[in-house]
């Protein structure tokens, strides 16, 4: 499993509002995609404006596959909704690995 990890810098009165249109653009759209597993939604309480959006994806190969084509219109159509109230400050890619537990 790979891990898509994007962290946002939002308007602070239109937080909520970026996780919910992210909510109705974004995440039907990876769901409609090969590989896609989950997304969660990370805030921290005492930062209003930051957002963190955990993705997984089954394999790195399935997430890399996603069309520019798909992402390209998928922003655009956010970006008609929320303006210039967000900026994407960071993104990762990590790996989940899973040890054996010794009894």
């Amino acid at each position: 499993m790979v891990i898509e990890w994007l962290k946002f810098k939002v308007t602070p009165e239109r937080r909520e509002e970026f996780i919910q249109k992210d909510a109705e653009i974004w995440t039907p759209a990876l769901t409609s995609c090969a590989g896609f597993l989950s997304k969660e939604v990370w805030i921290d309480p005492t930062e209003l404006t930051e957002v963190i959006f955990v993705i997984r994806w089954a394999t790195r190969e399935q997430w890399l596959k996603v069309s520019q084509d798909l992402l390209d219109r998928t922003e655009q159509q956010f970006a008609q909704q929320m303006g210039n109230s967000y900026q994407m400050v960071e993104s990762g890619e990590y790996q989940v690995r899973k040890f054996p537990i010794n009894s």
